[in-house]
């Protein structure tokens, strides 16, 4: 039976923080191999990858995650996700043993409910997303498995796509943050088999619809975390070439002034995370290295240019979406190992209270 246009509900169930690593009833069946069809429970190579130890100071307040609705597919590498008129969307990614159909799923934190929505009109994974006005924006994306990029661009209006002016250059895994008139859109990576991470800093003029150059990213890479403080945007972590050449660099951005500044860097170098503003801290959770796969939770204070560390994950993953709905961080998808060879549709929510 088709899905197209469903809403899916599924009963959220309550739980309270648990070890990261424990086998917890949410989980089963919620996973899938890319190269293979079926539902299957945690892999056993999760076990051997997933860490959960920061070594950032604990946080007075550790907070806890709790369950929600699962995706209604299995998904990962969708980079990341978005908020869009009080929504969290994921577009594109992989799923269904394919990485580059035009998947789009949007999950209502109100009622616990995802549907489906209109596809995104060129099929890939690792899209960069972002949300200006009354548009959600997609750019770029790898139609291979994390690599070979398009160049396409396209927004979304709550009912369909418009392709909008191409990219300068075919890139993937880009992050994007919107800042007054601007969408900013800031490293990357290019190529096939010598795919490689870059250092553009382009931004996306939504009136006009024509790019330009800012100044570069100090040290090109992908697969970064991005977010929007005070006018300042902070690019966090990510990874130079590949995951085993992982960052722990932490810089932030003036429009102002069009230079970067070097901020304390993340405790844990990671790449494939979550990033989201919350609590007037930056959280950080996920993300994925050299046989590992990261539980940690960690949030940066901009005030005293420090991180600590929160309650990790139940289900530690990379390659899902992270967004702030409410009270709570909802994060969705991603895979439960190094590699995208296993996808989730596990759906956790962190609170502080």
């Amino acid at each position: 039976m088709s899905l197209t246009r469903r809403t899916i509900l599924t009963a959220a169930t309550a739980a309270v923080a648990a070890p990261a690593l424990a086998q917890h009833n949410h989980t089963h069946g919620q996973f899938e191999r890319l190269n293979q069809p079926g539902r299957m429970d945690l892999p056993p190579l999760h076990a051997e990858h997933a860490v959960t130890d920061s070594p950032a100071p604990k946080a007075a307040v550790q907070g806890r995650w709790m369950p929600r609705a699962p995706l209604p597919i299995p998904r990962t590498e969708m980079a990341w996700a978005v908020e869009y008129k009080g929504r969290m969307h994921l577009v594109g990614g992989y799923a269904e043993q394919r990485v580059d159909k035009n998947y789009h799923h949007a999950y209502d934190a109100a009622t616990d409910r995802w549907e489906e929505l209109a596809v995104h009109p060129r099929g890939s994974n690792h899209v960069g997303v972002a949300t200006h006005g009354d548009r959600l924006y997609a750019f770029g994306g790898f139609v291979e498995q994390n690599r070979t990029p398009h160049d396409g661009a396209f927004a979304f209006d709550g009912k369909a796509w418009t392709a909008l002016r191409r990219l300068p250059e075919a890139c993937g895994a880009i992050s994007c943050i919107a800042l007054g008139d601007n969408i900013h859109l800031i490293g990357g990576a290019i190529g096939s088999d010598n795919r490689r991470s870059i250092d553009w800093h382009i931004v996306y003029d939504t009136k006009a619809d024509r790019y330009t150059r800012r100044q570069p990213l100090p040290l090109g890479r992908d697969h970064t975390g991005i977010v929007a403080v005070n006018g300042l945007i902070h690019i966090i972590g990510g990874r130079i070439d590949t995951f085993h050449t992982n960052s722990n660099l932490h810089h932030s951005y003036d429009p102002k002034t069009d230079q970067w500044t070097f901020r304390a860097p993340i405790p844990t170098a990671r790449s494939g995370q979550g990033t989201v503003w919350f609590n007037n801290r930056i959280f950080v959770m996920g993300g994925e290295g050299t046989n590992r796969v990261y539980g940690q939770n960690e949030a940066y204070d901009p005030a005293t240019d420090k991180w600590e560390s929160h309650a990790p994950m139940l289900t530690p993953r990379h390659g899902m979406g992270a967004v702030v709905l409410g009270n709570a961080i909802y994060v969705a998808g991603g895979g439960p190992q190094m590699g995208g060879g296993v996808k989730s549709a596990i759906n956790e929510a962190f609170v502080l209270g």
